[in-house]
């Protein structure tokens, strides 16, 4: 008892520290709607009783500034171990600036450098504190640009199904006119066996992505992803109500909060209900997300960002999967140890690893700073 109480008298939160890195696409890189040559990372740093936690989202430096001055003087001085109240009050500070984008992904990176921090304090993974409930999570490969030659493209989606993740996903939109051939060869590429799925990020019309829809459907394409722009839930149950048996509809990458799940659910516009910790508020968002998922019977997969997803994945009682993102991949290699490899089409953490497992490459991440 005199240990335990030891430990939190001294788990006041005495710094957070936060630093944004640009880096570079290794080419030019295009979905549906949007064309990038760059991806921005947030991270941030909370420091108590002689520990480290650390957390961070795919966002604007923008959000950086915000960590700094406005939630750095919320929780330091506070409770490390009191997460659901840290939670609570960041986003009461932060009321007056509206609940989502940079509010919520600011948010959502000091909450998961809160439970890398409670984990290494306690001297255990972040799994074990979260409640997992399995051992690994199937993942899939994700990337297939809409800027990728075609033969590019099908060289990464069969590398992955090669490496032996038996599900993969592309970039469509950004011509529609080309995109079921282009769909096709990814089949051709990726075998029979292998799922294959595709994601709009919300190029297409209701009208237009049903037809489309139809022809994916000869290529035995079994997960549809923001067929149409991302709040127009009407034309997104739409689209699910008449699209080919056997055809998931999915979204919620851009959902900041609970209340636009719930109105997504509401709306029957999903079939898979996607959610993305760096923007819902971190590992505790993602939880009352997934508790959303169970009380609907609504299966839930996570947006990108797999090394960061994968603790709290891995106590989501709707996983079905987590996205294997090309670019985060990338990235959480380049500026993190502790960023594994899938085994059999699933990601596994280390055990020996407390907190999120990550830590962060300093002489590496240097260059890149902004």
């Amino acid at each position: 008892m005199s240990s335990t109480t030891a430990v939190r008298a001294d788990a006041r939160i005495d710094a957070l520290e936060v630093r944004a890195y640009k880096i570079p696409t290794e080419t030019p890189e295009s979905d549906g709607t949007l064309q990038w040559d760059s991806t921005t990372l947030v991270y941030v740093e909370v420091r108590a009783a002689g520990e480290t936690g650390m957390g961070f989202t795919y966002a604007d430096a923008a959000t950086a500034k915000l960590i700094e001055t406005i939630l750095r003087e919320t929780i330091v001085g506070t409770d490390a171990f009191q997460i659901g109240a840290r939670w609570d009050d960041m986003y009461a500070k932060t009321r007056n600036l509206g609940r989502g984008g940079i509010t919520s992904m600011a948010v959502s990176a000091v909450d998961v450098a809160l439970w890398d921090l409670k984990g290494k304090l306690l001297g255990v993974p972040a799994y074990v504190l979260l409640g997992s409930l399995r051992a690994s999570v199937p993942v899939y490969g994700s990337g297939g640009f809409t800027a990728y030659p075609e033969q590019q493209l099908c060289a990464q989606l069969a590398g992955w199904v090669n490496d032996g993740i038996p599900r993969v996903k592309m970039k469509v939109g950004r011509d529609p006119r080309a995109d079921p051939k282009r769909v096709a060869a990814a089949r051709a590429a990726i075998g029979e066996r292998a799922e294959l799925f595709i994601d709009a990020n919300g190029a297409y019309s209701a009208q237009q992505a049903i037809g489309l829809a139809r022809q994916f459907a000869e290529q035995r394409v079994t997960w549809f992803e923001e067929p149409v722009y991302r709040e127009d839930y009407a034309g997104t149950r739409f689209v699910r109500e008449h699209a080919p048996p056997g055809m998931d509809i999915s979204s919620g990458e851009y959902g900041y909060g609970i209340y636009t799940f719930s109105r997504m659910i509401e709306a029957r516009a999903v079939d898979v209900l996607q959610a993305d910790a760096t923007r819902c508020g971190g590992f505790s968002g993602l939880l009352a997300v997934d508790g959303l998922c169970q009380s609907t019977m609504t299966p839930l997969s996570t947006h990108c960002a797999p090394h960061l997803h994968l603790h709290a994945a891995m106590a989501c009682k709707q996983l079905r999967h987590i996205e294997y993102f090309f670019d985060h991949v990338r990235i959480e290699r380049i500026l993190f140890d502790g960023s594994g490899d899938p085994e059999n089409g699933e990601l596994a953490p280390d055990s020996t690893r407390p907190g999120i497992g990550l830590e962060l490459r300093r002489s590496d991440a240097e260059r890149y700073a902004i």
